[in-house]
């Protein structure tokens, strides 16, 4: 394997080498190879996805396809315009000059994907990297075993190995990947592995991005529209059976409405996914019997206010709610990444604040109330959402990613297209007069002085 990798890379890099991938019109001619193929193969993209997390057609869609071919649409409409040279003002001490940036492709991009959303997470950055001109190498993660298997098909049709290529394999892949120099490298998983990714990047001082995870809490105030709260947080909470880096991770509901939520959670609850959530077809499964055994774990602490339910051959775990809940409590101390949802109280806003800054930045914050610009005065994450999950990954023109521990770079739309770019700052200096200004023995150091 370890051949078979450092081949690829090489000839990936002579491709790069002879400018193949630069040609703007050559960037959107695989895009929309990319488009057709998607379109064409979607019916296999869904059966892979329920294969390999019980995911309905209808979550594959909203989820996964369709947010890959709005990214898709986003770039093929603005490629041109974003990749444009872009004049800048020059400041009167540097004349005669001009000053441009210029965007070029970094080069050969290694791009590592997690299992949760197995599809939408391998061809979102990938669409970015072939937009940017760069060449990519493709690490899907081995326990979407149908999903990746599929996008190592769809991949062996649409590109030549030495311009975009694809490896399948486990940790000891993922290791010798590492060990090589690439250009870029876009990780997405836990904060864990990203720790050991970039340990292993500084080696080559390759630049990251890092879409990690985290805690992100879920705060519903007194004043909040608790019926579209309720709705809301279980919506994003436990589509994907609560497997999402941006799920609401736990509760901080105001004291005073902390009963009438509760019911009003499970409710929607029921109506979502009906009285016996089991049998469900729209509700999804745990990734693996490991996950599983973390996840039963974290509900031995607090009060199961409903679910709670398990069955391990099927890779089930219940819409969970668990109260009184302790900032000291297993399940706290770590990102779930499950179907549980639990619940801690507090009395006064300020309370929540000083809770928060004690904690690692999250990738994502949720509150519902009347106070959403205070709180977002007060407080830190990758993104937000005021009266909303979720959402904020849905709109092309916000960037997206993590902060601190949740990550670094961001990406979506634009974003995308950065950061696997170059942003080349470019002086073009006239040759026509040469003033003297700058030159020792600064004869005119006092004149130059008052000028910058």
């Amino acid at each position: 394997m370890k051949d078979r990798i450092v081949n690829s890379i090489s000839k990936q890099r002579e491709f790069f080498r002879l400018n193949n991938t630069k040609g703007v019109e050559f960037r959107l001619e695989q895009l929309k190879k990319l488009k057709r193929l998607i379109i064409k193969r979607e019916l296999d993209i869904e059966a892979a996805l329920w294969e390999d997390l019980h995911k309905s057609p209808e979550e594959a869609y909203l989820t996964e396809i369709s947010i890959v071919m709005q990214e898709l649409d986003n770039h093929l409409k603005h490629l041109k315009k974003w990749a444009e040279p872009q004049k800048v003002k020059t400041p009167i001490h540097l004349f005669p000059s001009s000053s441009t940036i210029i965007y070029e492709p970094l080069g050969i991009a290694l791009i590592v994907a997690p299992w949760n959303y197995p599809f939408q997470l391998v061809i979102n950055p990938l669409i970015g990297a072939i937009s940017s001109g760069c060449c990519a190498m493709i690490k899907p993660s081995p326990n979407a075993t149908a999903t990746a298997k599929l996008i190592e098909e769809m991949i062996k049709e649409l590109y030549s190995p030495n311009y975009i290529d694809i490896v399948l394999g486990g940790r000891e892949v993922n290791e010798l990947l590492f060990e090589q120099k690439f250009d870029i490298i876009f990780f997405t998983g836990s904060t864990a592995l990203g720790k050991v990714v970039s340990k292993a990047a500084a080696e080559n001082l390759t630049p990251l991005v890092l879409e990690l995870g985290g805690k992100s809490p879920c705060i519903v105030d007194h004043d909040a529209n608790l019926d579209v709260a309720a709705k809301r947080i279980i919506w994003g909470k436990f589509i994907n059976a609560g497997q999402t880096c941006i799920a609401p991770d736990y509760l901080l509901v105001h004291k005073s409405i902390k009963d009438k939520l509760l019911v009003k959670l499970k409710r929607y609850i029921t109506e979502m996914y009906g009285d016996n959530v089991i049998d469900s077809r729209v509700y999804p499964r745990i990734i693996s019997d490991q996950a599983m055994g973390r996840l039963k774990e974290l509900m031995n602490e607090g009060d199961v206010y409903c679910g709670g339910e398990v069955d391990e051959q099927q890779r089930y775990i219940a819409p969970t709610i668990i109260d009184n809940i302790r900032p000291e409590s297993l399940i706290m101390q770590e990102e779930i990444f499950g179907p549980i949802l639990p619940v801690m109280t507090f009395g006064d806003i300020s309370e929540v604040f000083y809770y928060l800054s004690q904690k690692e930045k999250p990738l994502a914050l949720y509150y519902f109330g009347k106070d959403g610009d205070n709180v977002l005065s007060k407080t830190t994450s990758g993104g937000a959402c005021i009266n909303d999950t979720l959402m904020h990954i849905t709109n092309h023109n916000l960037p997206f990613g993590g902060v601190g521990s949740s990550g670094m770079g961001r990406y979506h739309g634009k974003d995308s297209f950065l950061i696997f770019s170059n942003i080349r700052g470019v002086v073009k200096t006239a040759v026509w007069i040469d003033i003297p200004l700058k030159y020792a023995p600064f004869n005119y150091f006092k004149f130059i002085k008052r000028l910058i």
